[in-house]
């Protein structure tokens, strides 16, 4: 049970947060029509790719933290409750079939277990030691990324995380949408997008949801390019988990050679089923053998190893 005291000091942290303060442009919100409803919620959107672009310096240099432990054998971890934490397990889900990474590279933790994936565990989010708890089961290391997501900027579940990656040597990013105040944060890199407040007073997975799903976007995708998963904008490094992801791979194949469909799959065979050998071998006429090995030499960059 929360004290009259330690209730007061949550009042005036959130009273002091953005995300949390009432939106004038919507305090007529249940006098609007539908119509009126949806484009002022549709105007609010908007203006957040623009907070994003203004954090751009900033993720630019997450990136570049994570890609530097990724090359030392580390993983990332991305760390949150509620909407925040589903956003980064969503995250993490989508880079095995999107980039063939092991499942074991990026991974979600959310405050309250499987279980809050599907539904709201209260009071899940104000422990910070079970957050802590989680990562040491990992393992999480010195060579290791955690990414604290949090709209308020106070979430205990996240801070216990950055925490305890600052504890261990970890790199450490905080994800959140509200900026520097009365609370700082001790990390590596913040990462805070002004959204400004909500349509619904306080609730964060609209704007500040919307804001963390473009970082997060941003932080993988910009992360698994500079470590050679992409060659041109094509995805090279696809898993072929099922029927859709099989006829992307073709088409890939195609797109990245200009073979014919009718070749992708004898030529899919001939590389052992690796698209990147596949592409090197049409692209520089060689060997599957000597594709592997320019790939190797290469450290997985199709382009260099076709360019050898």
């Amino acid at each position: 049970m929360t004290d009259r005291r330690s209730a007061r000091a949550i009042y005036r942290e959130l009273s002091g947060l953005v995300t949390e303060r009432r939106n004038p442009r919507s305090r007529r919100l249940d006098q609007m029509t539908t119509p009126q409803v949806l484009r002022l919620m549709n105007r609010e959107d908007a203006a957040v790719p623009a907070a994003v672009r203004r954090e751009l310096p900033r993720i630019a240099k997450a990136v570049d933290l994570i890609v530097a432990r990724l090359e030392r054998g580390g993983r990332i971890f991305y760390v949150g409750a509620g909407t925040s934490g589903r956003l980064g397990v969503l995250d993490a889900a989508e880079c095995p079939p999107t980039f063939g990474t092991p499942r074991s590279l990026v991974q979600g933790i959310i405050a309250g277990g499987r279980s809050a994936l599907v539904r709201s565990i209260e009071g899940a989010e104000d422990d910070a030691k079970a957050a802590a708890a989680a990562l040491k089961k990992k393992r999480v290391g010195p060579k290791d990324v955690v990414v604290g997501i949090m709209a308020s900027r106070r979430t205990p579940y996240a801070l216990g995380a950055i925490a305890y990656g600052r504890k261990i040597g970890a790199a450490t990013i905080a994800v959140t949408a509200n900026p520097a105040g009365r609370t700082s944060l001790d990390c590596d890199v913040v990462l805070a997008p002004r959204v400004g407040p909500e349509v619904v007073t306080g609730s964060t997975r609209m704007k500040a949801g919307t804001a963390q799903k473009l970082v997060l976007n941003m932080l993988s995708t910009a992360t698994m390019i500079r470590m050679g998963k992409v060659y041109e904008n094509l995805m090279v490094d696809l898993r072929t988990a099922s029927r859709k992801l099989e006829e992307r791979t073709k088409r890939v194949f195609v797109e990245a050679t200009g073979a014919r469909y009718a070749e992708a799959v004898p030529a899919l065979r001939r590389a052992g089923g690796s698209l990147k050998v596949a592409i090197v071998m049409r692209r520089a006429k060689v060997s599957r053998a000597e594709a592997e090995r320019r790939l190797e030499r290469a450290h997985g960059w199709v382009r260099q190893a076709i360019e050898e």
